[in-house]
Parts: structure tokens; sequence; C-alpha cells
């Protein structure tokens, strides 16, 4: 019997299988450093353990990213070792700061199955919940992705498409305790833009861009321990080129927002994901962003924007994101829609 393990096919997944991941991982102060290292994000709360402490959160967390990506990093060996793609997300709420010194442990559930039409592969969907080390749920969400068969004569299962929230309802937003932005700092946190000078419809390119490489991204996925054969060995694709995990690009985005929108200091919750076009060594990736909605909240002077965050191969000034045939357009690399907590 072989000792090693060759990660899951298509038809090893059922619908109600329940996956438990190894192997829990503590965050530290060095995941910071790294994450601001490959990423150049400058949000004030995850920068300064003096602001953070100023808006009621001591110590200062890490950026929610962070622990999505560790989250989801222990996915990949039972679910997505042996991905073609990673497709897209939902239904995705932080339920707490994470800290340096939480351990997380994450759980999957099988939840649907689509085989696609080609029978070489099929489309895995899952919900995945991460615990801190005294038990209480950390993040949860749902991602589908699209997984290689084994053996391409095995029977197709019974489709099951789960139905899945096209956004997380203000009123179920987990607001940390003690968050209060009544006397927040402008100056300090680099924009004096608040909730209010934000519209719904408005659009903000955030200017700026990064020029990918292969050893930044294979850093990231090393770091969150992601070991989907797609982001390291070039004899895992066709092409001989190594795919950008979809992560690398959600954070580069997020990052590049910070011009702009640098007052979007917490995400809430990440209401859906669609990885529109695969990214590789030597794209420069720009991102703009949408006002979707606007939401008041109980916690002091914190308001919720809703965004739609779009990164693109390449500037694109027009902001476009669907071609006349309502497909996305070329250039667009990644769309997600999520909920940020911002001063009023």
């Amino acid at each position: 019997m072989s000792k090693t393990n060759p990660g899951n096919f298509f038809e090893d997944f059922t619908v109600g299988q329940v996956i438990e991941h190894a192997t829990p991982r503590t965050v530290t102060e060095g995941d910071r450093a790294v994450y601001g290292a490959l990423y150049p994000t400058r949000f004030a709360v995850p920068s300064s353990a003096e602001f953070a402490a100023s808006v009621g959160l001591s110590p200062a967390p890490v950026e929610e990213l962070i622990a999505f990506h560790i989250a989801f990093g222990k996915t990949v060996p039972d679910i997505s070792l042996n991905a073609v793609a990673n497709l897209g997300y939902a239904e995705c709420r932080f339920h707490q700061p994470v800290v340096p010194g939480d351990t997380l442990a994450t759980r999957s559930e099988v939840i649907g199955l689509k085989q696609n039409s080609n029978g070489k592969s099929g489309v895995v969907y899952v919900r995945s919940t991460a615990t801190n080390q005294r038990g209480e749920v950390a993040l949860d969400w749902a991602r589908w992705v699209m997984v290689r068969k084994r053996d391409v004569e095995a029977a197709a299962p019974e489709t099951v498409v789960p139905e899945l929230a096209s956004v997380v309802a203000v009123e179920d937003l987990v607001i940390p305790k003690g968050l209060d932005f009544s006397d927040y700092d402008t100056a300090a946190a680099g924009e004096p833009h608040r909730w209010d000078d934000y519209a719904v419809g408005e659009r903000i390119d955030h200017v700026d861009g990064v020029t990918l490489t292969d050893a930044e991204h294979m850093m990231a996925t090393r770091l969150w321990q992601n070991t989907a054969k797609v982001h390291f060995n070039v004899e895992a694709r066709p092409d001989g080129t190594r795919l950008i995990y979809g992560g690398h690009i959600i954070s580069m985005a997020r990052a590049l927002s910070f011009n702009g929108l640098a007052n979007a200091q917490l995400i809430a919750a990440i209401n859906a994901g669609a990885h529109a076009a695969p990214a590789f060594a030597g794209d420069t990736v720009y991102a703009w962003s949408e006002v979707l909605d606007k939401a008041d909240t109980p916690a002091p002077g914190v308001g919720a924007l809703r965004l739609r965050l779009v990164a693109t191969k390449g500037h694109d000034p027009s902001m476009t994101l669907r071609g006349e045939d309502g497909t996305y357009a070329a250039q667009v690399l990644l769309d997600l829609d999520y909920w940020a907590l911002i001063p009023q």
C-alpha cells in the first residue's frame, strides 16, 4: 500500500462527505511581515498595533486574507491537489479577527458535484470552516473547483448543484467585538474618505500596477501550504507554465485598492468571487472597484460598503467588466464581491 498521497480525483468525492484537513497552522507575526513583503498593503489596522488599539482591536489582527489563505491552504491536499482551476467563492464570513498565536484548523463538507460534458473532469462544491484553538469559528466559506478524473470511464455521479446566496445579508455580518470608529484618525490611516463620501455606482480606478513573478507567487503558496501541482510543477500543465495562485491575485488586488479605499479597513464577508482568466508570471495586475451598496452597522461610527473589486491584466482606465456578449472582458482576471467596514 502506497504511503504517499496522490490527492482526490473527481470520482473520489461524494455529496455529504466530511473531510478533516491536516495540519493545524499557528498564525505568527512572521505571516504579517511576509504578507507585507509580497503585497503592497498599507491598511492601518493590520499595519499598526497602536492604530488597531485606537479602534478597539487589541492585539492587532492580521489581514483577513492571511486567515483565508491559511485556512484555504489546509483544504488543498484533499480538495484541489488535482485541480484544473479554482472557479469561485460564496458565502464567506469572517467571524472574528485572527491574531498572532491563533491556531487554525479546517474541515470541509462536499455539498455538490457536477461532471463536465467532456467526461475528463468535474466541479466539486465544498463548504469549509476554520476554527481556532478554542473551537471558535474564525471564518467559513463555500467554493467550487474543477478537478480531474482519475478514470475517464468512471460513471458520472448524480448532479447536485447547491443553492448559494448571491450576497451575505447585512444583518449576518459579524462586527468584531469592541470595534469603534467614532474617534478614527484619517491622517494616520492615509486618506480622508469615509463611508459618507462614497456613492452607490461609483467606480474607483486604483491606478497602480504590480508585475507578477513566479518566485513571489510560489513563496505565497508555500507560506499558505497550498500544494496544488499547477502552481509549482511545470509538468502539471500541458503548456509547461505555472498557474498563478488565485489567492495571490485576490491579495494583490486588495492591496492595490488601498489607493482610493484606504479606510475600508476590515473585510467582513466575501459575497462571491470568480477567477475570470488565468494569470501567469510577467502579467501586470491593476485593480478597480465599484460601490455596489452601503449599509449602517450597530457598531459606533462603523459603516459597511459592498464593493466589487476587479483585477485586470494591464491597466484598463475604461473599467470594463464584460463585453457585449455578456462574458468577462479579456483583461479581467478577478471579479470579487465583498463587504468592507469603514468609518462613517
